[in-house]
């Protein structure tokens, strides 16, 4: 049950889910520059990664560990002006936008994936936002197809391809989906 030097799991270790601490920050401010290299996420490398992980109006966030190291994030918050799936969903079901929860800040470890992980960190997410009577949305840029894998596999429903501008010089298309009802 723990990490071999290669940083690759050990096939006997089981992932587990807990509620993320300040204390935790640093490690996953660590494994996000890992996700960050490997796949380009996030598209904009923040200032500030630690307020990044921290910022607007969460509702929770939770890691993922394996072996006692962290793998993984998921934050969940209020939706913003700028997040176009609360939006869509709120028109598509005819429900108020504020009843929406936006799932976001998932990443997990490159050496820890194949263990189910991306999925126990939705899981809990959706998890939350339903215990709150919210319904999880997400969006997510049209290049991450692992990620839009996930999602799908998760059931999760695909609503509108949109394009978002994240700056006066860069638009970005972007999946917006919707948890299954």
């Amino acid at each position: 049950m723990n990490i071999e030097s290669s940083g690759i799991p050990d096939e006997t270790a089981s992932p587990r889910v807990r509620q993320r601490t300040d204390g935790d920050v640093e490690e996953c401010v660590r494994v996000l520059a890992e996700v960050h290299q490997l796949d380009g996420y996030p598209v904009n490398w923040p200032d500030q990664p630690r307020e990044w992980l921290s910022r607007g109006p969460l509702l929770g966030s939770w890691i993922a560990e394996l072996a006692g190291r962290t793998v993984g994030h998921v934050s969940l918050s209020q939706g913003g002006e700028d997040d176009l799936a609360p939006t869509l969903w709120s028109e598509r079901d005819g429900a108020a936008r504020g009843r929406a929860a936006v799932v976001g800040r998932l990443f997990v470890a490159p050496q820890a994936r194949g263990h189910g992980i991306g999925a126990l960190l939705m899981g809990r997410a959706e998890e939350e936002a339903r215990r709150r009577g919210l319904h999880p949305v997400l969006d997510v840029v049209t290049s991450d197809h692992a990620a839009a894998a996930l999602y799908e596999r998760l059931g999760w429903e695909l609503m509108a391809t949109v394009e978002q501008r994240w700056s006066p010089d860069l638009t970005v298309a972007v999946h917006c989906y919707a948890a299954p009802s």
